[in-house]
């Protein structure tokens, strides 16, 4: 079994700055890729930024903004986000695609952390 516990949200001024943490713990072989998404409310949810094999994604939006980084041997994902803006007030979960030592790939998501950025 494998669960993922989130931290670091809160209410941040616009041009802020937030750093959110993802802790996977359980039967664990193997992470293939670390990521995070979010979800505004009445919106869908988006990726906002993925990190697999040493390599990066990012939505667009927060493009020179975020940065996503992952430590597989403290099985942590992080997101440094700064320069924050009002529209990216959300819930953000982390995803990650485990392989577990008795199990195949699959999904998992954190529980999410509200991101609030106001004056």
């Amino acid at each position: 079994q494998v669960q993922l516990v989130e931290s670091g949200g809160g209410l941040v001024q616009p041009g802020g700055s937030l750093r959110l943490s993802c802790v996977a713990s359980g039967s664990i072989f193997s992470i293939d890729a670390m990521g995070w998404h979010r979800q505004a409310p009445g919106k869908q949810r988006e990726l906002v930024a993925v990190i697999s094999g040493g390599a990066t994604n990012y939505a667009d939006s927060v493009k020179g903004r975020f940065t996503v980084s992952g430590d597989n041997a403290k099985k942590t994902v992080y997101l440094q986000m700064n320069s924050l803006k009002s529209e990216d007030t959300a819930v953000y979960y982390c995803n990650l695609k485990i392989r577990g030592t008795y199990s195949a790939l699959r999904s998992y998501w954190g529980q999410g952390t509200q991101v609030t950025v106001s004056s």
